[in-house]
């Protein structure tokens, strides 16, 4: 069997099937506090060891002589240091948790842009509230919050549930990244579940697409929801190497999930990048600072002595990370375009995928993209060995590859190859599935007799076939099923748009809607007339305008919104940034201003949902 043909074979969005990478490789890794022990946390401190350097970044010096305003500097240290900010703490499930701080000097939504950060009890030998240095509250007799400073024990450890022993001056900190569909997210208080494991976690607000000024104007535009959050990562980093707080600044690892799990990815790919640093300083964010020849530096002054100061990442795990945005359409209308069999709702849905398909292979030709077979542990290339370093490129041809809609390439190749050796763990790791509901072919929940009685190969059908929730209840059909189905397809797209014998109806209809598409492409050159947009699907198209896209006369009238927004994106914001590419990691992976991450981990869910599972290929 041609190894294309398994595209289709793989149903996607149907079949459960997960993609994880280990973006090793994403540039030079932090260095480590110079005093870790052990030999690694789990599988993700070990990927860590032949990149861990023995400088400590934290205390590595750096000139900040030519700081432009020396007193604005100093008035920031001061003011974001914790032992001058009347700090309150609440001891909480083996952990004492920071009543949320402001991160910044300056915030424009001061509710939005504070940190928080839950300290396992180890670490404290109570809180001083007299200034004296001593712990007069402690956890034993702590009843409610408290002001005052910890009081660090530099003695004792944690040994997490992996083996690995942690200090005060070696535990990891984690960063979780919320931003929940790129949105605003008030302050909250930092969780104590990595407590017992001796893991520091951080929470913090963020300003996102819904926050307004004290004017009712909208002020979330990117990078902001990401600056609030390095913000709050370089407020944690200072009070550390002040002895504040507990942990080390170069253990830093960014997590979360959705638009969390883009910013998790996003701030690691961005580690301490120079092209933040104006909307940090902006914001009175510690350790970046304008100097005299208009740059900035990135640094503090600790105890007489100037030490780097950085806002990256030591690591990563991003689940379902919605990012980059940028070719976001493209990858998925890719994706699902594969399928020769998938249905649309309208014609104008499978015209637009056909249009995006072709896009999205100009685009993926146009990075030069290159996968180690020895790292994947795959012939990608089918030559018989595991030995060479691959071009990934994707090709069209309209008389081959029917069953890819004439696309093929070894993108693809990877694609699948990754896909099915994803499935195969999946099919040989049922066992974690115990107590998911089961379904009969018939859409029945499977009785405890019948579940009991199933072999390994019966699981392994069924979870194929999606015959499954990961509740207790549920409905057949995969709904339930670990990243939960997506039965529609991208864009709530269903039946429709095919003829009975499958083939693409439609073409695109001309800036006045009369129809009639350009030719030239794969499968261009059909005509029909259409409504302009997406009818129901209740979607603004335009950011300038509060019209619906099915209510534009032609379109004309909405092609010229669109450039309007694309042109005030291009010709830059106060700073003279496109914002779209700020927020591309694509832009910033292998970067030499970047202070890449030592390991990101990409996790995309059991079945496609909110983003393409191309978009984290392309980012590893």
């Amino acid at each position: 069997m041609k190894k294309n043909k398994v595209y289709s074979k793989i149903k996607t969005g149907a079949a459960a099937i997960a993609f994880a990478g280990a973006l090793a490789g994403m540039g030079a890794g932090l260095a480590a506090c110079s005093s870790a022990q052990g030999d690694g946390d789990d599988a993700r401190m070990t990927e860590t060891s032949s990149a861990v350097q023995t400088e400590n970044a934290s205390t590595a010096e750096v000139s900040l002589a030519n700081v432009a305003d020396t007193a604005a500097k100093e008035a920031v240290e001061k003011a974001l240091d914790l032992k001058n900010m009347d700090s309150e703490w609440t001891y909480n499930n083996g952990a004492w948790v920071l009543t949320p701080v402001t991160a910044v000097t300056n915030p424009e939504i001061a509710d939005e842009q504070g940190v928080s950060v839950a300290v396992p009890e180890a670490y404290v030998k109570g809180i001083d509230t007299t200034g004296n240095g001593e712990a007069d509250v402690t956890a034993e007799n702590a009843s409610s919050a408290v002001k005052g400073n910890l009081v660090i024990d530099t003695n004792a450890s944690v040994t997490s549930t992996n083996g690995q022993i942690y200090t005060a001056a070696t535990a990891p900190l984690i960063l979780t990244t919320g931003a929940a569909g790129y949105s605003e997210q008030q302050n909250q208080s930092a969780s104590t579940q990595y407590a017992q494991d001796g893991y520091i976690s951080i929470a913090c607000g963020n300003r996102g697409k819904q926050s307004q000024a004290s004017d009712g104007s909208y002020t979330g535009d990117a990078p902001l929801c990401l600056v609030d959050q390095k913000n709050a990562a370089r407020f944690v980093k200072y009070n550390i190497l002040l002895g504040n707080l507990p942990g080390c600044a170069d253990y830093l690892v960014t997590t979360g999930g959705s638009g969390g799990g883009a910013h998790a990815a996003m701030f690691a790919a961005t580690s301490n990048n120079p092209d933040f640093y104006a909307y940090e300083a902006e914001a009175g964010a510690v350790g970046v600072y304008k100097t005299t020849d208009g740059s900035y530096v990135s640094g503090v002054t600790v105890d007489g002595t100037d030490v780097a100061l950085s806002d990256g990442a030591w690591g990563c795990v991003a689940y379902s990370a919605i990012t980059p945005l940028a070719s976001a359409d493209m990858a998925q209308a890719f994706e699902y375009y594969l399928d020769e069999d998938f249905s649309y709702n309208t014609d104008f849905q499978a015209k637009m995928a056909e249009y995006l398909s072709e896009e999205y292979m100009e685009y993926v030709n146009s990075l030069g993209l290159k996968a180690d077979e020895a790292v994947y542990d795959l012939d990608i290339n089918g030559d018989g060995d595991k030995s060479d370093t691959v071009n990934l490129t994707i090709e069209y041809d309209a008389n081959a590859d029917n069953d890819t809609n004439g696309y093929s390439g070894t993108y693809l190749d990877l694609y699948t190859l990754k896909m099915q050796q994803s499935l195969q763990w999946y099919v040989d790791n049922l066992a974690y599935g115990e107590g998911w509901t089961w379904f009969n072919t018939d859409g029945s929940a499977m009785s405890n007799e019948e579940v009991t009685a199933m072999t390994s190969e019966d699981r392994a059908k069924a979870y194929i076939e999606g015959r499954y929730s990961q509740g207790s209840t549920g409905s057949s059909s995969g709904n339930g099923g670990p990243g939960g189905a997506m039965t529609d397809g991208p864009g709530g797209m269903g039946p429709g748009g095919r003829s009975e014998d499958g083939a693409m109806q439609g073409g695109l209809p001309d800036l006045n809607g009369e129809g009639g598409a350009p030719s030239g492409g794969p499968g261009r050159g059909s005509e029909n007339t259409q409504a302009v947009g997406t009818p129901d699907s209740g979607t603004t198209q335009s950011a300038s305008s509060s019209k619906d896209s099915a209510n534009y006369a032609t379109f004309a009238e909405m092609l010229a919104e669109y450039e309007s927004d694309i042109a005030s994106v291009q010709s830059g914001d106060k700073y003279g940034n496109n914002i779209v590419s700020l927020y591309d990691p694509m832009n910033y992976i292998g970067d030499e201003d970047t202070e890449g991450p030592v390991w990101t981990r990409i996790l995309m869910g059991a079945q496609e949902g909110d983003m393409s599972m191309f978009s984290s290929m392309n980012m590893q």
